[in-house]
């Protein structure tokens, strides 16, 4: 059975068609270029301009490979967009980088804190309702708007031809204030941050949405994690999951609910949970290390030189270093603590070598991710039976996969593809067609 997997991603949209029994078909890619101008906090898009993108995608891959019999469609999560009553857009789409949560609320915490104690729910800045309760007191929520949802309910209702979304719950728990056990929103506490419960989108009861102009079937939308889940992992739920993107990110599955700090509990597509941890800064602590020696050499040399390669160089060559200084490389800080910074202790005159910090910064980045699974394993979790890597992080760098290894002390089995989310949302489609 070929399907169509569309991702819908906040630089790149992806599509793929995918094979139960082959793999991948084939795999595009097209730039989403479509932010707008706006406050310097605000990162809004064009919804319209995104919708055309995924639609030329759909009609290029029906082309190269006819016979799809159905469409999954996943994208960034938390983000959100306003529709009116005919299920078009009338709001930009705010991303889940948009800032406005992280503006002081009264001269004095910032909105997402606040709107976390007004309601009893942990809420971070880029959270859809955190965003919408940010709008609902500024007076941006357009007059004509009867429900919001996010940027790929959206394009799933178009390509399935209905004009009201029907929010999965991968992604409707991406939005805050949701009750994952209770499977529905939390209606009391929307109340209590100022929030109108009428403007949440329902929830699909069914994976199929409808077949629309292309005559087929389209699945509501699940969220870009956990499609990143299934997509790297073949659809097997007993492996862990690590990402080195620009962020981080831990992954693993649970078939029973559990809470531990530094992981949120997601809702996984067909059942059970997905617990994920990220940190902020992840591969691009990597980079800054790249940026640091860059700038070292344009110091002594006047000559900008990238300098990945000789850092490759230099690995190859010091596979078996000891006595690393310990790096923790929480350089924009983490989720709970914005404020927290990097730190690189235990230097001497013999590891304060280009060498002993590279190295040292790699385990920092293993272990930032490491600690987030522990709290897994220590709240019952089952230990998965191996490591699937995720990212161009790891995947263009075997000594960040060694390092993972070592700090796991599981073996690391990079995914073979690299569309992974658009990968999980042609298979959950497949899945939902059987």
């Amino acid at each position: 059975m070929k399907t169509l997997g569309i991702d819908i991603g906040t630089t790149t949209i992806s599509a793929v068609v995918f094979d139960a029994a082959s793999g991948v078909l084939g795999a595009m890619n097209v730039k989403n270029d479509t932010f707008l101008p706006g406050q310097p906090w605000e990162r809004i898009q064009d919804p319209e301009k995104i919708l055309e993108k995924v639609q030329d995608c759909v009609r290029a891959m029906l082309a190269r490979f006819p016979g799809v019999q159905a469409i999954g469609v996943t994208g960034q999560m938390h983000g959100i967009l306003y529709l009116d009553r005919d299920g078009r857009a009338v709001s930009p789409l705010y991303t889940w980088q948009d800032g406005r949560g992280d503006l002081p609320f009264d001269g004095g915490v910032s909105w997402a804190e606040h709107l976390s104690e007004l309601t009893g729910y942990p809420l971070s800045t880029g959270y859809g309702l955190v965003t919408h309760g940010c709008n609902v007191r500024s007076g941006l929520v357009p007059r004509e708007a009867a429900v919001f949802c996010t940027i790929q309910d959206y394009a799933a209702l178009k390509l399935a031809g209905i004009t009201s979304p029907r929010i999965d719950p991968t992604n409707a728990a991406s939005l805050g204030l949701y009750d994952c056990r209770g499977g529905r929103f939390d209606s009391a506490a929307l109340e209590r941050g100022g929030m109108d419960p009428k403007l949440l989108p329902p929830l699909a009861q069914t994976p199929l949405l409808g077949t629309g102009s292309l005559g087929i079937p389209v699945c509501a939308a699940i969220g870009d994690n956990q499609a990143s889940f299934l997509g790297a992992a073949g659809g097997r739920r007993d492996v862990l999951l690590v990402n080195m993107g620009t962020g981080g990110q831990v992954s693993v599955y649970s078939g029973d609910y559990l809470q531990t700090g530094g992981l949120e509990t997601r809702p996984f597509p067909g059942g059970g949970w997905l617990l994920v941890g990220a940190s902020l800064c992840g591969g691009r602590s990597y980079a800054l290390l790249e940026r640091f020696f860059r700038e070292t050499v344009r110091l002594v040399t006047g000559q900008d030189i990238p300098a990945y390669d000789a850092m490759a160089r230099m690995l190859e060559m010091t596979r078996d270093l000891e006595d690393l200084p310990c790096c923790v490389t929480t350089f924009q800080g983490t989720r709970a603590d914005p404020s927290r910074r990097a730190a690189i202790t235990g230097l001497s005159e013999n590891n304060f070598t280009p060498a002993h910090l590279t190295w040292g910064v790699m385990e920092g980045m293993a272990r930032e991710l490491y600690e987030m699974y522990r709290s897994f394993l220590d709240a019952g979790g089952k230990r998965p039976v191996g490591m699937i890597g995720s990212g161009n992080g790891l995947r263009k760098n075997p000594w960040l996969c060694q390092v993972f290894e070592k700090v796991f002390q599981c073996p690391l089995t990079c995914s073979p593809y690299e569309e992974e989310a658009a990968c999980g949302a042609a298979l959950y489609a497949a899945r939902n067609m059987q």
